[in-house]
């Protein structure tokens, strides 16, 4: 692994470790300032930086094969470990929400602070132009799909609880509902109407927009790590290294078959889609989880360990991926 890449890492291990004394020291308080954090990520900064990104991305000149050749891949194991988790919690051990929650750590990969260095010091400007229509549709596809997982299987687990109303219809009505007006969902529709729209954003909207996204990274870090200090990882550890382990080798070999074999890319644009999927959990794995207060310890512990694993998985891959091109 190149020193810029390490030394990246080792800034997002430093700034987790400041998150976790903070929580450790309880330098914000003790009424759950981590979920305070989480929140206003949530409602605040996300939205801002969901809504400028659809707004601006020209769709017309993205690479939709390229795209075709990560997302499918990733979307068929999304639905694989959301079926397979919901058959194992058919006894109801966990909460509605689970099988979304572990299908994002398995699935979302930390695009941003991770992989925009990574392709940068990989595959230059050619591969990280690749690299940055995928992180345009990332957040747009997969939180989007997983919200309206996680809110079908609430409003089900609300109606067979007989809090909610008993009439199929009206249960597809609110989770239609629920899934639209989201802090996530809800700013991407705005922003890829304003977008259809052909409209370009005042400078002072914009401007506004991009300061309320510049906190997402280092909010986001911080915020792992007093998810460590307030939550630990006791009981979490096993399903923890299962999602990772499903993120960090099983994704990219999915991405890879699907993307090389079965849809027939190579070369720069084959590296940049496998790198993409061999990325650590992403930080949304854990806002995610909070948003819907289930498994919070085990994303968090997913995000660190999956990151830390990063360091040995990534080089295997590059080696791998140099044999084939």
């Amino acid at each position: 692994m190149s020193t810029p890449i390490f030394l990246k890492l080792l800034a997002i291990f430093i700034v987790v470790a400041l998150g976790w004394v903070a929580g450790r020291l309880r330098w914000l308080g003790d009424n759950d300032p981590a979920r305070t954090l989480s929140n206003a990520a949530f409602y605040i900064f996300i939205p801002a930086l969901l809504f400028r990104t659809t707004a601006r991305v020209d769709f017309g000149t993205l690479p939709w094969g390229t795209l075709a050749a990560f997302f499918v891949p990733v979307l068929l194991l999304l639905v694989i470990v959301y079926a397979w988790q919901r058959r194992s919690n058919r006894g109801g051990q966990l909460s509605a929400a689970a099988p979304s929650v572990r299908a994002i750590s398995a699935t979302f990969g930390n695009t941003l602070q991770v992989g925009v260095p990574v392709a940068t010091a990989l595959f230059g400007e050619a591969g990280l132009a690749i690299h940055i229509t995928i992180i345009s549709l990332h957040a747009l596809t997969l939180l989007t799909v997983l919200t309206a997982l996680v809110e079908l299987d609430l409003a089900r687990a609300n109606r067979q609880q007989g809090r909610a109303e008993t009439h199929l219809l009206a249960t597809l009505a609110k989770t239609a509902r629920n899934t639209i007006i989201h802090p996530v969902v809800l700013p991407v529709l705005a922003g890829l109407i304003w977008n259809a729209l052909g409209l370009t954003l005042p400078e002072i909207i914009d401007e506004t927009l991009q300061t309320l996204a510049l906190p997402v990274v280092p909010l986001c870090l911080v915020l792992i790590g007093m998810s460590l200090a307030y939550y630990g990882m006791r009981g979490a550890a096993k399903g923890a290294v299962l999602m990772s382990l499903l993120k960090l080798l099983v994704l990219p070999t999915v991405v890879l078959v699907i993307g090389h074999w079965g849809m027939g890319l190579q070369g720069l644009a084959l590296s940049v889609v496998v790198m993409a999927a061999a990325l650590p959990v992403g930080s949304n794995a854990l806002i995610f989880s909070q948003r819907y207060e289930t498994l919070e310890a085990e994303a968090t512990a997913a995000v660190v360990f999956s990151t830390f694993a990063y360091v040995v998985t990534a080089p295997l891959w590059l080696t791998l991926l140099s044999h084939l091109n």
